[in-house]
């Protein structure tokens, strides 16, 4: 019984049991989702029993979020419980995406790096779903492979998507503004093609060997089978088939469902001989780095002689994978199968390095990777750089002339060593910061560069002396203090040479004297050293007691070297009569004196 005699509640006795205001029941009861049992005379309304209970549904789903149609659905039995929580859920959920969104935009720009204008895009570009995003490239992949015979290389492309996280980082974030960006570029898609043309012209329709998916010059070198799509991430595809991370199409080639489009949320799968095929590709890939990251470590320059045995071993290596197309497709394919090692297969491997070397889409493999959280490829551009311009220099295989190793004299290297280093030393000592900037005639070099360089020279040999070779060529070595920098690096070098016993060592492979290799530092500090002269006006004989030996030693070492592109020296200048060794020097390296 309640207070009125009736098994009937006011409004106010309702708000009182549940602790819910009365403003908020009439709101309800207005709203078709709380109406009363019956009213009083007066007009007030009366609750049934059942009140309090209903109210605590419609509190509990208000609570959840649940809106107003949907609760009242649900108290009418229009809709079952289940499904309004689904609906709601799936609701939920859109929200929760936004909000991550949004947030994901403020940490970026919290962050710092966004510019005001870049806001407005990077908002958008954020809020758009999985399959909008697909779309953007997948718009772009059509319209740049349009008309090319390369179903391979597209479906590859294709199914890497720019798959962004629910909650992305701020560098997430950023690549895919990048990103979107990118795929914009006209630049981008010519190269897209470029690479899809080649694919077609090399073996049309067909799944290739698939060695270049572990490559790309400037993110990794592809060879042969630039069809098989693009490098992946983390270094490698996914040897069980399908796109290895966003990082690029998959090992043979990107597998599609009926040559077209990966099949949503699907992972295609090769077959057997596939899979060795990848597998083969990936050993290559595995090997060429591997040995060009340690010539370069060594020393070795790609026009050397110390160069021609690795080309060899990376050629040999490399022509298994180059087969033949099946016979339907043989009289389009350009490439027929190579058997032996000589001009045509060394000539056919440069022609894929340098047709694939496309940096920009090198740069979208790298965002895709971010984008998706996936660990980015090795780097290539130094691997890369090394084997093309070995493989331009040595054209035809030759037998390594073991003369070229002839071991130097120790003791006279490390002498020859100290003395150009005195002289190279007190030019440096007379560099001001004004001077940092002008021009070289090595290269494009200015002279902050040409120092960089030569105390890269030094700690380059240094770290070989100590077993533990450094790559960080691209690094600044020079810091607030060239000056300190050159004579620092030289008295480590000097000090490794002795302390380790390299003169009396051999390094790498081919067991290359460990005195010829300080040599061949003389030799680069001497003409390097002789540049900074020019370039300050200063005399250039510089190290006259040892400038004629390093000239000879020189000679020695690279005179039979070819003078090609990419290679270390430009073709031999004539040097005037009377010049000085230092000069002689740079003219047989190919300077103007």
């Amino acid at each position: 019984m309640y207070e009125d005699g009736t098994e009937l509640l006011s409004i106010g006795a309702l708000s009182r049991l549940t602790g819910v205001c009365v403003k908020t029941i009439r709101n309800w009861s207005d709203q078709d989702l709380l109406p009363p049992a019956a009213r009083t005379p007066a007009g007030y309304r009366l609750y049934g029993p059942d009140a309090p209970a209903r109210l605590e549904i419609v509190r509990s789903l208000r609570d959840l979020g649940v809106g107003t149609a949907a609760i009242r659905a649900v108290l009418h039995r229009e809709r079952t419980l289940a499904d309004t929580a689904a609906r709601s859920a799936d609701a939920l959920d859109a929200q929760i995406t936004a909000l991550r969104a949004q947030r994901a935009v403020l940490r970026a720009v919290a962050a710092g790096g966004t510019a005001a204008e870049e806001l407005p895009q990077m908002t958008r570009l954020a809020r758009l779903t999985a399959e909008e995003r697909r779309r953007i490239v997948a718009d772009v992949i059509d319209d740049a492979l349009d008309g090319v015979p390369a179903p391979a290389y597209r479906s590859g492309l294709l199914a890497a998507t720019p798959d962004l996280p629910d909650d992305p980082t701020p560098d997430q974030l950023h690549a895919w503004n990048e990103l979107a960006l990118l795929v914009r570029d006209p630049e981008f898609r010519a190269a897209l093609r470029r690479l899809a043309v080649y694919s077609a012209r090399t073996a049309p329709g067909t799944v290739p060997p698939a060695l270049h998916s572990s490559l790309t010059l400037h993110s990794s070198p592809t060879l042969n089978s630039v069809r098989a799509g693009g490098p992946s991430c983390a270094g490698g595809p996914s040897c069980a088939g399908g796109p290895s991370c966003a990082g690029g199409p998959s090992c043979a080639g990107g597998p599609s469902c009926a040559g077209g489009p990966p099949c949503a949320g699907e992972t295609p799968v090769p077959d057997a001989d596939t899979a060795a095929d990848i597998e083969a590709a990936e050993r290559v890939a595995a090997l060429m780095h591997a040995r060009a990251e340690a010539a370069v470590a060594d020393g070795i320059a790609p026009d050397s002689p110390a160069a021609e045995p690795i080309v060899a071993e990376l050629v040999a290596a490399w022509l298994p994978t180059q087969k033949a197309p099946p016979a339907e497709d043989a009289p389009l394919a350009e490439d027929g199968p190579l058997a032996e090692d000589g001009p045509a297969a060394r000539t056919r491997l440069l022609e894929q390095l340098e047709t694939v070397t496309e940096p920009l889409v090198a740069h979208y493999w790298r965002l895709l990777c971010t984008v998706t959280g996936r660990p980015a490829p090795p780097r290539w551009e130094t691997a890369g750089a090394w084997t093309a311009a070995a493989l331009r220099a040595h054209r035809t295989p030759v037998l390594v002339d073991r003369a070229a190793f002839g071991a130097p004299d120790p003791e006279r290297v490390l002498y020859a060593y100290q003395r150009v280093v005195h002289a190279v030393g007190a030019l440096v000592a007379q560099v001001r910061p004004a001077d940092l900037a002008r021009p070289t005639p090595c290269a494009d070099w200015t002279v902050r560069e040409l120092l960089d360089h030569m105390v890269w020279e030094s700690l380059m040999v240094t770290s070989i002396a100590e077993g533990t070779p450094r790559t960080d060529h691209t690094a600044d070595h020079l810091g607030d203090d060239p000056r300190a920098a050159f004579e620092e690096s030289a008295r480590a070098a000097l000090a490794a040479f002795r302390s380790s016993g390299m003169t009396e060592r051999t390094f790498g492979p081919y067991e290359a004297p460990g005195a010829l290799l300080v040599q061949q530092v003389v030799v680069e500090l001497l003409a390097h050293g002789r540049d900074l002269a020019w370039a300050l006006g200063a005399p250039t004989a510089l190290a006259p007691e040892v400038a004629e030996e390093t000239l000879e030693a020189a000679r020695r070492i690279y005179g039979a070297a070819p003078r090609t592109e990419g290679g270390s020296f430009a073709p031999e200048r004539p040097a005037p009569p009377g010049a000085a060794a230092a000069d002689r020097l740079a003219a047989f390296l190919g300077r103007e004196v």
